[in-house]
């Protein structure tokens, strides 16, 4: 499929959106609050890479339409700080993607550790819940998933180089 990879970020996108609507958040010490979709958030920052490399800068629009799906299916709350999120922390990651040149395993990597805590700021800010714990927790979160795709793309690189 050609946007195969497209179709995954707005689908990730809507789906993390959905889950931080009907799963509550989860008590952690000291009264702070931690999403648990947050883990999968840190698939669409490189899902987002992927989707570039099959639409080029038209990635922004898949950005937009999945935040109108998501307004529709998560509600007005999630969907606008999501969007907010997404558009301060994909332009970020975007602008990291794009003109940094390097290897695309260093780009996911180097892109998602920008992007990753700009997002978690500006959604737990918007959603009433924003705290220097719950940002490091939602952007660890976040990175795990990060960390995952770019020892596999790392890997096949590696593999291809050799």
């Amino acid at each position: 499929m050609r946007f195969g990879y497209t179709v995954l970020y707005i689908a990730l996108i809507v789906f993390v959106n959905w889950t931080f609507d009907i799963i509550p958040l989860v008590d952690l010490p000291g009264g702070e609050k931690w999403p648990p979709a947050a883990i999968i958030t840190g698939l669409i920052f490189v899902a987002r890479d992927f989707a570039q490399r099959e639409i080029g800068h038209r990635v922004i629009f898949a950005m937009l339409l999945a935040g109108a799906i998501s307004y529709v299916m998560a509600g007005p709350v999630v969907a606008g700080a999501s969007v907010a999120a997404f558009l301060v922390s994909e332009f970020a990651d975007w602008t990291i993607y794009s003109f940094t040149g390097r290897r695309f395993s260093e780009r996911i990597l180097i892109s998602s550790a920008v992007s990753t805590p700009l997002d978690s700021l500006v959604f737990l800010y918007l959603i009433g819940h924003a705290s220097a714990v719950g940002v490091a927790a939602m952007t660890a979160s976040k990175m795990l998933g990060a960390f995952l795709v770019w020892w596999l793309v790392r890997r096949r690189e590696a593999a291809v180089a050799a």
